[in-house]
């Protein structure tokens, strides 16, 4: 199914062949024709499956349409909210890659905190035509009288489920209350919970429901392998395998900031390029991370799961879990960071014999196998440890409603 043939203009559908898109995704197929019909929609997709095109194209499309707004300087008819700094801006980069070459040149801004707002402030002078920001960073550009909700007749909720997970429910209702009643909304999700739902219930209208995937299907492009290995041996074990496949770039999560931090100075005291992405760098150090692993000049990026959201990167050949993550959910969107646009991945994990059971939890919700496999010199030696056991649980001085009873009956039977 090309592109045209969802309503896209020729123009675009031209430019979109000459950055090699020739098939949509399946969201991609679901969604425009919806979104160019100004439908609400509620979109379950995750990583890697194309929605930011889905809502993305469209929106474009319309864009290029007059604008009745032209004649107010502060405002946006189009407004994307993405949970973090990162998302924001790919999402930004992705749409000015859409758009460049279109008839009609388009104004598309990101904004979003941990950097100075002046500078945000003076871009947004004259408005714009699509605005991509942080719930946090948006309020206050609009306290300051930077942007206007009031002429927004687009909206996209972008990541619903990580925007609430990460507490930013009031300041949703605080943008809530300055949109136009009368608008479309777009809310893309990669779960959809009992929170998220009730999200949808207050902003959507009559909205499309569309589900491309389930929470834990990956796709065929990406070769699992699962190695068991004792936590100590990993770092020499990711630099074998780095050496013997020769990979051009390497992704690795781990779970925490720290872990990340004493990774990156063993590889690099190995004479890896390497940097890590977390939350605890500056913003601008972060910026600097990510381009240079976009661009190719960095080889060995190690990163948290929350600061790696939005990050994108064509045909990364490798991803590595050097610690397991939390939730089925999480290693999905981990390891889809791989095998994209045709192009063929491996997400290796590694395994301790404490992760076994978690492991497993992981490939129940995948419903598929994963081929435990031992590399030579590294096998896994270590057994589980026990957990060990807390202390029988005390009865509260709380009574029970059984404990009310048997009283009540009790002094019933003295009382008579």
């Amino acid at each position: 199914m090309p592109f045209p043939s969802l309503g896209l203009s020729d123009a675009l559908s031209q430019h979109l062949a000459q950055l090699g898109y020739q098939t949509p995704t399946l969201i991609q197929q679901q969604a425009i024709p919806h979104v160019l019909d100004n439908k609400d929609i509620i979109g379950i997709a995750q990583t890697g499956s194309g929605k930011t095109a889905a809502f993305g194209l469209p929106l474009l499309q319309r864009a290029q349409q007059p604008k009745s707004s032209r004649g107010r300087t502060n405002v946006t008819p189009t407004l994307i909210l993405a949970p973090t700094r990162e998302l924001a801006s790919q999402i930004a980069e992705s749409l000015k890659s859409f758009a460049f070459g279109l008839p009609e040149p388009l104004k598309i801004k990101a904004v979003y905190g941990g950097v100075s707002i002046n500078p945000q402030m003076l871009a947004l002078r004259g408005g714009c035509d699509l605005l991509i920001a942080t719930p946090g960073r948006l309020l206050d550009l609009i306290n300051q009288n930077a942007i206007s909700l009031s002429q927004t007749t687009q909206l996209v909720l972008d990541e619903a489920d990580k925007m609430l997970a990460l507490g930013f429910s009031e300041e949703l209702e605080a943008i809530k209350a300055l949109l136009p009643k009368k608008r479309q909304t777009l809310l893309f999700s990669a779960t959809f919970s009992k929170d998220t739902e009730q999200l949808a219930q207050q902003w959507l209208c009559s909205p499309v429901w569309l589900e491309v995937t389930s929470e834990a299907s990956v796709s065929e492009q990406i070769h699992q392998r699962a190695i068991e290995i004792d936590p100590a041996n990993r770092n020499q074990a990711l630099q074998q395998l780095i050496e013997h496949h020769q990979w051009r770039q390497v992704l690795i999560f781990a779970a925490s900031k720290r872990s990340a931090n004493n990774l990156a100075t063993k590889l690099h005291r190995a004479g890896y390029d390497v940097d890590t992405l977390h939350g605890d760098m500056s913003q601008g150090a972060r910026q600097a991370s990510l381009r240079d692993f976009k661009l190719g000049t960095l080889r060995i990026l190690i990163a948290t799961d929350l600061a790696a959201r939005g990050l994108d990167v064509d045909a990364l050949p490798c991803v590595v879990n050097y610690d397991l993550p939390r939730s089925p959910a999480d290693y999905v969107h981990r390891i889809g960071r791989t095998g994209r646009q045709q192009n063929q991945g491996v997400a290796l994990t590694f395994i301790g014999a404490d992760d076994d059971a978690h492991f497993a939890l992981i490939e129940k919700k995948m419903g598929q196998k994963v081929t435990r496999e031992q590399l030579d010199g590294f096998s896994r030696q270590q057994a589980a440890q026990p957990k060990p056991k807390g202390p029988q649980p005390v009865k509260g001085k709380r009574k029970s409603k059984k404990d009310k009873l048997r009283e009540a009956a009790a002094k019933d039977g003295r009382t008579k």
